[in-house]
C-alpha cells in the first residue's frame, strides 16, 4: 500500500476555502426563503371597540297654541234707529255716587234709559275692549261727571250675577270721528265715554279701564 502522500499547504487551504464557501451559500439560500410564522402568542389584539349609542329620545312638538279671538264690535249703527231694549246688568261707579242700569246698545234711544253697552264689544270680565256710552247733559246724565276719574277709581260692572272691578289706567279726548276706541285689546279692558264738553258734541270724553279683579 503506498503511503499517504501530504497536501500541500496552498491545496490544503483551498479545500478549507472551498467547504467554507459551500456552507455559506447554503446559509445564503436558507435565509432567502420565507420568514417563519410570528409567534401568534406574541401577537397584540387589535379587534375595534364599537361604542354604545345611546337612544335619541323623541321629542315631542309643542301643541299649537290657538289665537285669541277678539270680540268684533258692530259698525256704528245709526243713532236715530230703532232698537228695543235689552237690560245687561248694571254700572257703578263709587266715586260719583253711581249706580245704573246698562243696556245693549247704543242708539239715541236705549242711550236715553241710561248708559249702553256697544254691541259685539266684550262682555264685561271677557278678553276685549267692554265699550260703554253714556249722556252728560240729557236725560238721566250718568256720565256728567266722568271727568273727574282719575288713575285707581273704580268702576264695577255687574251682568249675569258676576261682579267685575275694574280700575281707571287713564283718560282721552278725541273727535267723533276717534272711533279706534272701540278697538278690541288681546288684554281685559273697558273704555267709558260720553259727548265733551258737556252740552257739546264736538269731542268725545274717554275713559279708559283695565280689569283688577
Amino acid at each position: 500500500m503506498r503511503p499517504a502522500e501530504r497536501l500541500h499547504p496552498s491545496s490544503w487551504v483551498r479545500g478549507v476555502l472551498a467547504v467554507a464557501a459551500v456552507l455559506g451559500l447554503a446559509t445564503a439560500v436558507a435565509g432567502c426563503g420565507s420568514s417563519p410564522a410570528p409567534d401568534e402568542s406574541a401577537a397584540t389584539s387589535t379587534s375595534t371597540v364599537v361604542p354604545e349609542i345611546s337612544p335619541v329620545p323623541a321629542v315631542t312638538p309643542p301643541l299649537p297654541v290657538a289665537p285669541v279671538l277678539l270680540p268684533v264690535p258692530i259698525a256704528p249703527p245709526d243713532p236715530e234707529a230703532w232698537e228695543p231694549y235689552v237690560g245687561l246688568g248694571t254700572i257703578e261707579i263709587p266715586k260719583l255716587g253711581l249706580r245704573v242700569a246698562m243696556a245693549e246698545g247704543i242708539t239715541l234711544g236705549t242711550l236715553a234709559k241710561g248708559p249702553g253697552h256697544w254691541p259685539g264689544s266684550a262682555m264685561p270680565g271677557e278678553v276685549g275692549n267692554v265699550v260703554v256710552a253714556g249722556h252728560r247733559v240729557t236725560h238721566s246724565r250718568p256720565f256728567r261727571n266722568i271727568h273727574q276719574l282719575v288713575v285707581g277709581d273704580e268702576v264695577v260692572f255687574e251682568v249675569s250675577g258676576r261682579r267685575h272691578v275694574y280700575r281707571v289706567d287713564g283718560t282721552d279726548v278725541v273727535p267723533p270721528t276717534g272711533i279706534e276706541i272701540i278697538d278690541q285689546t288681546p288684554a281685559r279692558t273697558a273704555t267709558l265715554f260720553a259727548c265733551h264738553p258737556p252740552g257739546s258734541a264736538r269731542y268725545r270724553y274717554v275713559v279708559h279701564l283695565e280689569l283688577a279683579t
